[in-house]
């Protein structure tokens, strides 16, 4: 579902991904894991094109990211093109980014209702059947400010789902909350990932990561380190990964 090859991106003269290749097969859950500053939110980023890159080439479901290519060239793609192409393929941040003059239905309901066309009934009603997916249906019109960290969370987990994306990339979603909280969005995203949504997840639970991804990339400065399937976090092969795994240990 997910294809990087040969991924480029600088800012200035400072390389961010150098040279990263991956896949994510349809269905499965990929975790990045790495220090802060390895490049993990940016690799997220450029998959929904949120960041130009400046080598490499990035394909979702087989359809290049960002640029066509013809003749050697790399050709940017129209707006309406990658506006398109980001609705398939959702982002979810470390902030909740809820509109706060929305009740969690509404904050739910508007992008298919403004993007898709889909009617404000159906929008509507789509919104409280994804609203019960999350466990807030009895939340539905309740303001931001009247919501726990974890609840946002959730709205802006649903609210990704209302456009019924091929992938989901979920940016470090449980950092700002509380031990319970985070459990309480991680239990979603288990529960997603069990019907078969493919998502790439920045993330530092290895718990979660050991028990939901089929395959783990650990990155520093930029690179894939290391890759492998969740058995890889009980016996890594590189020193580096070791180090990063002893020190989490010894948060």
């Amino acid at each position: 579902m997910i294809e990087i090859a040969r991924l480029q991106k600088s800012y200035g003269d400072r390389p961010i991904l150098d040279g990263v290749s991956l896949e994510v097969p349809q269905g499965t859950v990929c975790g990045v894991l790495g220090p802060s500053g390895s490049g993990k939110s940016t690799l997220l980023r450029c998959v929904n094109f949120l960041e130009p890159f400046e080598g490499g080439e990035i394909r979702i479901a087989g359809e290049s990211v960002g640029y066509d290519h013809r003749d050697g060239r790399r050709i940017p793609k129209p707006r309406q093109v990658v506006n398109r192409m980001r609705s398939e393929c959702c982002m979810v941040f470390q902030q909740f980014n809820l509109f706060s003059h929305m009740t969690a239905l509404e904050n739910v309901a508007i992008a298919p209702y403004k993007i898709k066309g889909m009617s404000r009934r159906a929008a509507r009603e789509q919104a409280v059947a994804l609203l019960d997916k999350v466990g807030l249906g009895p939340r539905k019109d309740a303001y931001p400010a009247y919501l726990s960290g974890g609840e946002q969370q959730r709205v802006a987990i649903a609210r990704a789902l209302a456009m019924s994306p091929k992938v989901l990339l979920l940016d470090e979603v449980t950092s700002a909350l509380d031990p319970e909280r985070a459990a309480e969005v991680l239990d979603v995203i288990a529960a997603l990932a069990a019907d078969g949504m493919t998502m790439m997840m920045v993330t530092h639970q290895m718990h979660f990561a050991r028990e939901v991804c089929r395959n783990i990339v650990f990155m520093d400065g930029g690179r894939i380190v290391e890759e492998g399937g969740p058995e890889m976090l009980a016996a890594p092969a590189t020193d580096r990964l070791r180090s990063f795994l002893r020190h989490l240990r010894l948060a």
